[in-house]
């Protein structure tokens, strides 16, 4: 079952980009200005960058502990994002 947020900001590509390179030390990552890609060991997560936000899409693997799966995307969004930290997530 995938999850997916809607976050609003203005600095979407930033941050997808800072995510993927910031993980893609340990994790296979793909990703350019718009989209993104990480092999997380939770489940995958995606992104695609808007003008006015950043999408993010999460698929928790069998047995993961969603919630705090959904915690660690968005507390490493926010450290990126300090200047207007916190962001909202709407998982849905």
């Amino acid at each position: 079952m995938a999850l997916t947020a809607h976050v609003p900001t203005t600095n979407a590509s930033r941050y997808l980009q800072q995510l993927c390179k910031h993980w893609g030390h340990k994790f296979e990552t793909d990703f350019d200005a718009r989209q993104g890609s990480i092999a997380f060991p939770m489940g995958p997560i995606r992104m695609a960058a808007g003008a006015d936000a950043l999408t993010v899409t999460i698929e928790p693997g069998e047995g993961t502990d969603v919630e705090r799966f959904k915690q660690v995307v968005a507390d490493h969004l926010d450290r990126f994002a300090f200047r207007e930290a916190p962001l909202t997530f709407d998982w849905r």
